[in-house]
């Protein structure tokens, strides 16, 4: 057997969770006999993101809070944000910044910011200054010590702030209250090692640590007995998953645990970085009914040269014999990918690498961002930014070129049945229910509010770029 790595985290000792399980017995003693206060969650960013509001809204709940989508109703606002662009750190404080408004109209209304954000100690430290109606803040690797941080910003009457510090602490056992009962985010591990040089996340979400697999198996055993339909596992590089258990168990091993599990589900997983794809892991999505045919493993660029720069550690050759061999043990996989349009020092040649990869992996759909600096990645400091004047003739270049291969991914779906998960109505199309395929493509068809959560067959009567058109057949 490898040699196990030491992990770069701990779990808590059972008297630090029973420490917090107090904390919230307390908050929850303090709001009994009062009229019932609410909670607002608001959150920005990606799907781990969501997964830790999720887990906010149970600690809320947990302490005798009810929740409201309205910040004008609300009691206790927590701002969940993202730090990766420019745009979404910008968007999380121009809204917070927006709630001065409501403290002033209620004084006794709590604010928090948490997240990837205020993980950054300049950003926080510039809440703490600029923003005195913040009551707290929190980093990523304390959202378990969430109750502490309330009970002490309500006890005491004053102002809390929590920075990332110390060896990270995972906790099992966090309430959850989830936005879809038949769809559910399973965080799998925490943090990144990957260190690409445009990235913020390794900084914000600290190095990797994994969950034991058996925490993982109850978690999910427990959501498909609750008739969870659809499950997927998140990581900032799932693929490296495990590798502190020293062989005992990695992320092949795990998806193939999973769907030994009874019930009627399938399985998603995002994101992986294509240094760490295993054949392996490709043979047991093959093998394995449950997993989903869909893989999302991001690129970000075609250019070798641009791949070294960003610290990627793979390049074009070994990126499309991964997508090659998917494709020759599943054929029906959906590929999808992201890609970055003009890191610094992106030549005209270099982007021409890149609209010659999409061509040839011929993606189902793809991600795509201008180049954003975070300062404090190495990118930042690079010479020779980009001008915007160039991005803004490279992108919609890429969009085009992609939107043509997406269009045509879709058309062989026409006159074919598909196994469709119903999501609701369409928030596009609002006379027609939408779902999605198991290669993750949207569908619109005619339905009712009894199908909403069920598997249906839905056979393709019109595709188009961004998604396909169908009608309910009987199995």
């Amino acid at each position: 057997m490898e040699k196990r790595i030491d992990s770069p985290a701990r779990m808590a000792t059972p008297q630090e969770k029973q420490s917090q399980i107090e904390y919230t017995r307390k908050i929850r003693e303090m709001l009994s006999g009062t009229e019932p206060k609410k909670a607002c969650v608001v959150t920005y960013g990606c799907q781990q993101n969501e997964a830790d509001s999720e887990r906010i809204a149970g600690m809320l709940s947990a302490m005798g809070y009810e929740k409201t989508l309205s910040e004008k109703d609300a009691d206790i606002i927590v701002v969940n944000t993202c730090a990766v662009r420019d745009h979404a750190e910008q968007k999380a404080l121009s809204i917070t910044g927006g709630y001065k408004h409501l403290k002033a109209k209620k004084p006794s209304l709590i604010i928090g910011v948490c997240g990837c954000m205020v993980s950054k100690k300049e950003s926080a430290e510039r809440i703490k200054r600029s923003y005195p109606y913040i009551d707290f803040t929190f980093g990523t690797e304390k959202l378990w010590q969430m109750p502490e941080i309330l009970y002490t910003v309500m006890s005491e009457q004053k102002r809390f702030f929590c920075p990332n510090e110390g060896k990270p602490i995972t906790m099992e056992g966090i309430p959850v209250l989830r936005e879809n009962p038949y769809k559910a985010w399973v965080s799998i591990m925490y943090g990144c090692n990957n260190f690409c040089t445009y990235c913020i996340v390794p900084y914000v979400r600290g190095r990797e640590r994994s969950r034991r697999p058996e925490d993982i198996l109850k978690e999910i055993e427990a959501l498909v007995a609750d008739g969870c339909k659809e499950i997927t596992l998140l990581g900032q590089n799932v693929n490296s998953y495990g590798k502190e258990f020293g062989g005992e168990c990695d992320f092949a091993d795990l998806l193939d645990r999973i769907c030994k599990i009874e019930g009627d589900f399938i399985v998603r997983f995002m994101t992986s970085h294509p240094k760490d794809a295993s054949l392996k892991l490709i043979d047991t999505m093959a093998a394995n009914p449950k997993v989903a045919r869909q893989f999302h493993l991001p690129v970000q660029s075609g250019s070798d040269r641009i791949l070294k720069e960003m610290n990627r550690h793979y390049n074009r050759e070994t990126y499309l014999s991964l997508i090659r061999y998917m494709r020759e043990k599943m054929p029906d996989i959906a590929i999808s990918t992201d890609i970055i349009v003009g890191f610094p020092g992106e030549t005209d040649e270099d982007f021409e690498e890149t609209l010659s990869i999409v061509k040839e992996a011929r993606y189902d759909m793809m991600y795509s961002f201008i180049y954003s600096k975070r300062s404090g990645t190495p990118a930042a400091e690079m010479e020779n930014q980009v001008p915007a004047e160039v991005t803004g003739k490279r992108f919609p270049r890429l969009i085009e070129v992609q939107n043509e291969i997406s269009l045509e991914r879709n058309l062989v779906w026409e006159n074919k049945t598909l196994r469709v998960l119903v999501d609701g109505r369409s928030k596009n199309n609002p006379d027609k229910f939408s779902g999605r395929t198991d290669g993750n493509k949207i569908v619109l068809f005619d339905a009712d509010d009894s199908m909403i959560g069920k598997f249906v067959n839905v056979k393709i009567s019109k595709a188009q770029t961004f998604a396909l058109i169908g009608e309910v057949v009987a199995k």
